[in-house]
C-alpha cells in the first residue's frame, strides 16, 4: 500500500507530510519523557524484521493480486505505539529514499497509513480492549485479526480519500473504493494471522516484553532480551536475504485496485512540478530502486520477474542492506531520545 506521487496533489502531499511529521514530534516527545531504554535494540530489530517482512508479497488467491505486511500492529503491541509509530516511519523513510518504494511527496501519506492506523486507533481502541493480562494465545489471535483488519481497513480508505482530495478524476470515489476494500480484507486476513503469530511467539518466549508495552511500565533490569533479539535479526537476515525471492509477481492491492478502475496500474505522471522534481531527488538517492541493482534505462523498462522464485543477488543484498540501515537508523534514534533525555533529567 506505499503510495506513489502520481496519485497525489502537492497541497495533500504537503498536508499529510505535515501531519506525519506533528505526529513523529509528539511520540519522541512521549518518549522522552518514558522511554524504556532497555528497548532500544528491541525497536531496531523489529524494523529490521518489518523492512524484510514487506518485500514479501503473497498471492490472494483467486484475484491476481498479492499483498505484504504492514506491520504496524506487530510494532505497537510489542513496543508501545509510540516507539511503533517512529520505527514505522523510518522502514517507510529508508524504503522511499534508497530503495525508490513510494514516493517522496506520498511519503507522509504512506507512514500515516500504514502508521497512525494500527498505533492510535487499531491498538488501544481494538487490541487492548479485547486482550487482558493473561489472555490465552487463542483470544491474542482474535484480536490481532480484527484490530489488523480494523487498520488496513481505515488505511486503504484513507488511500481513497487522498486520491478524492487530490482531484485525480481516474479514480472515481465509489469504483475505487469498492476496489480498495475488499482486496485489503484479504490483505489483512493475512495480516492478522502474523500479527498473532508474532505476538504469540514473543509472548510465549518474553512475557514481561508484551506486558511492559501495555502497561507503559519498564522492563525490569534483569529481564533478558538478548535471545529475542539475536533470534528477529536471524528471521530478518534470512527473511530478507532469501525469503523474499518467493514474493509474488502479482500486483499490490493498490496497484491491483489502480488498475480496475484505471486501465493501467499506475497513473500519468506529471512531467513538471514539485513531483518531478522530487522523482529526480529519489533516483540519485535510491541505490537499489525496487529492490535490485540499478539496471540501463532500457532494461528497467521490462522489469517483470520472469520465473518464480526470482533468486536475484540484487533481492538479497538490498533486503540484508535495507534491514541493516533500518537497524542503524532506529537505534540512533533511540540513541538520541535517550540522550536528550537524561540532559533533560
Amino acid at each position: 500500500m506505499h503510495m506513489a506521487d502520481a496519485l497525489l496533489s502537492p497541497a495533500v502531499g504537503a498536508t499529510f507530510w505535515a501531519g506525519t511529521i506533528g505526529t513523529i514530534g509528539y511520540c519522541a516527545r512521549k518518549l522522552k519523557e518514558n522511554m524504556d531504554e532497555k528497548m532500544i535494540p528491541l525497536m531496531g530489530v523489529l524494523g529490521a524484521f518489518i523492512f524484510a517482512a514487506q518485500m514479501i508479497n503473497f498471492t490472494i488467491p483467486g484475484t491476481g493480486s498479492s499483498g505484504h505486511l504492514g506491520g504496524g500492529m506487530i510494532l505497537a503491541v510489542i513496543l508501545g505505539p509510540y516507539a511503533g509509530f517512529i520505527v514505522m516511519a523510518s522502514v517507510l523513510t529508508i524504503q522511499a529514499f534508497f530503495f525508490a518504494d513510494g514516493g517522496l511527496l506520498a511519503l507522509g501519506c504512506n507512514i500515516w497509513n500504514l502508521g497512525v492506523y494500527p498505533c492510535f486507533i487499531a491498538y488501544p481502541l481494538i487490541y487492548k480492549a479485547l486482550v487482558r493480562v493473561d489472555s490465552s494465545p487463542k483470544r491474542i489471535t482474535v484480536a490481532a485479526l480484527i484490530s489488523g483488519i480494523a487498520a488496513l481497513q481505515l488505511g486503504a480508505f484513507s488511500v481513497v480519500i487522498e486520491t478524492l482530495l487530490s482531484g485525480r478524476s481516474e479514480l472515481p470515489f465509489r469504483t475505487f473504493v469498492l476496489m480498495m476494500q475488499p482486496i485489503h480484507l484479504g490483505i489483512g486476513i493475512v495480516e492478522g494471522f502474523v500479527t498473532a503469530g508474532v505476538i504469540n511467539f514473543i509472548r510465549s518466549s518474553r512475557p514481561e516484553i508484551i506486558d511492559s508495552a501495555a502497561s507503559g511500565r519498564p522492563l525490569s533490569s534483569g529481564t533478558p532480551i538478548r535471545k529475542v533479539f539475536i533470534g528477529l535479526l536471524i528471521v530478518a537476515a534470512l527473511t530478507g536475504g532469501a525469503l523474499s525471492w518467493f514474493a509474488s509477481s502479482n500486483p499490490d492491492g493498490l496497484e491491483w485496485s489502480i488498475a480496475k478502475v484505471f486501465g493501467k496500474p499506475e497513473l500519468p505522471e506529471k512531467e513538471t512540478g514539485i513531483a518531478t522534481a522530487l522523482k529526480s531527488v529519489q533516483k540519485r538517492t535510491a541505490f537499489l530502486p525496487d529492490y535490485d541493482f540499478k539496471k540501463p534505462e532500457a532494461a528497467a523498462k521490462g522489469n517483470g520477474r520472469s520465473s518464480w522464485p526470482a533468486v536475484q543477488p540484487g533481492t538479497s543484498v538490498s533486503g540484508i542492506v535495507g534491514s541493516a540501515l533500518v537497524l542503524a537508523a532506529v537505534l540512533l534514534i533511540g540513541l538520541i531520545i535517550r540522550a536528550l533525555r537524561r540532559k533533560s533529567a
